[in-house]
């Protein structure tokens, strides 16, 4: 015995052991693929993708016309004589060779197998440079159609509150419109109404950034701001560059609307984004003091608000606005800025009398925080005495108030959450609604698939119902 023997043939020693661990993980490996093509197959022809119906109407049509060929086949051999050359074709294509009982499952079975391959490779090769890599195809399928049947929903406002809205909102329907405030005054959408008397588009880049496909690149970059540096053309300089397409494309089509129509094209928005008002507005303000401040930046910063109203008196809503609002089958008023992003775009002129002829249910999204300035000090009755004071009370059907207070709340942060100071009753009108909408790391902030969840579960369930006729916002004192 020396000690260094070699491996026993028996099987036993390393190699052996490494070919069972290379045969082992082949083995799993193959079943990993087998239970990935099974659940992709399940994935392709679950119920909502669309799928199965077309494959059935594509196999009754290729079963037809194989029934045609076999009675042409046998309209022409069946007059010719046995040793005809066309007809010992026919025979041998119809396997008359073979036993009776296995002339039909032979060819039925090799039929079901290339008709199943073909349509899967032909699946593949029409979408396969559409294919997000991120997901798997059906599932992308998936989740298009399913968005694409969700309720029509109008959400009004602006500013983050109504992005957030949108974000969650699209990844359970396709099927929003955004009728966004053109208040703003400050900021590079201030310096583009005034040096080009565009409507502000602030708060428009937000939301088609919030929908776009593919949100939070496109965000990045339509919120890039162009810095003033050496080698920059100063009037660049603090200019968000979504702002400067939104004008470009404005100037190409010559309208404003249409500019912002043909900005959602070009960013693939899902749903749509429109200006409440194709012309700028100029917010007013009256505070409790008796003094009077003008534009959307000082008011924000104001205290004791009383009211607020916007000039030009004679400024027209949008009709993609009135339309879509017409047609909706649930209106979102917020969240937002009460008095600065949420109040403006209903006091236009014609959008609160459409909001009164609708047929769909309108909720009010009050905001999770007060704000420092304008709703410093805020519960929730105070945003529904503010509604109510500017005559949107009665345009509401239902309140949703946020009832997690134990969020994180940011350092040295003034603002505080808006405490429910009013009954939760069903009986109430509007009726007041409690639900968990808070983002569990920031307080001061909604969580945009919680939102749009809860919102959509609402709906779903008729929670939220269309008032009647006549009667009173008790809710509201």
């Amino acid at each position: 015995m020396t000690g260094l023997e070699p491996p026993s043939r028996n099987g036993d020693g390393p190699s052996s052991g490494a070919r069972d661990a290379a045969r082992d993980a082949t083995r799993v490996a193959a079943a990993l693929r087998r239970r990935e093509r099974g659940q992709l197959i399940r994935q392709w022809l679950r119920p909502g993708i669309g799928i199965k119906r077309w494959l059935v109407v594509v196999f009754i049509g290729l079963l037809l016309i194989a029934l045609a060929v076999a009675a042409l086949l046998r309209l022409g051999v069946a007059d010719r004589p046995a040793g005809d050359p066309l007809r010992a074709v026919v025979e041998t294509i119809t396997l008359q060779a073979f036993p009776p009982e296995l002339r039909w499952p032979l060819p039925l079975a090799a039929g079901l197998v290339l008709f199943i391959y073909g349509a899967w490779r032909l699946l593949r090769a029409l979408v396969e440079p559409y294919r997000a890599q991120s997901e798997p195809l059906a599932e992308l399928l998936y989740q298009r159609r399913l968005r694409a049947r969700g309720p029509r929903v109008v959400a009004i406002g602006g500013g983050t509150g109504l992005s957030a809205l949108l974000r969650g909102m699209k990844e359970l329907t396709s099927n929003i419109t955004a009728v966004v405030t053109v208040a703003d005054d400050g900021g590079s959408s201030g310096k583009l109404r005034t040096e080009l008397g565009l409507p502000p588009m602030g708060d428009i880049r937000n939301c088609i950034a919030a929908l776009a496909d593919v949100e939070p690149a496109m965000g990045r970059l339509l919120s890039y701001r162009f810095p003033l540096a050496d080698g920059v053309d100063p009037s660049y300089a603090g200019h968000a560059f979504g702002n400067l397409l939104i004008a470009a494309l404005t100037a190409v089509a010559g309208d404003f609307e249409e500019g912002v129509r043909q900005s959602n094209r070009v960013l693939a928005v899902r749903g749509s984004v429109v200006p409440v008002a194709g012309r700028p507005i100029t917010l007013h303000a009256a505070l409790i003091d008796g003094s009077v401040i003008e534009g959307q930046s000082m008011i924000a910063r104001a205290r004791g608000i009383r009211r607020v109203w916007i000039t030009p008196e004679d400024v027209g809503p949008a009709e993609e606005a009135m339309e879509a609002i017409g047609a909706a089958d649930l209106i979102v008023i917020g969240p937002g800025s009460l008095y600065t992003s949420l109040l403006p775009p209903v006091l236009v002129p014609g959008i609160h009398e459409a909001l009164a002829r609708a047929s769909a249910p309108r909720l009010f999204v009050c905001n999770v925080a007060t704000q420092v300035g304008e709703t410093e000090e805020f519960t929730l009755a105070d945003h529904l005495e503010a509604l109510s004071a500017h005559g949107v009370a009665d345009v509401i059907d239902a309140v949703l108030v946020n009832d997690n207070f134990r969020a994180r709340q940011p350092a040295n942060y003034p603002a505080a959450p808006v405490r429910i100071d009013l009954p939760l009753s069903s009986r109430s009108w509007p009726r007041l609604i409690a639900r968990d909408v808070v983002d569990d790391e920031n307080a001061h902030r909604h969580d945009s698939r919680k939102l749009a969840s809860v919102v959509l579960s609402l709906y779903d369930e008729r929670v939220i119902a269309r008032r009647r006729p006549g009667r009173a916002a008790a809710a509201v004192r």
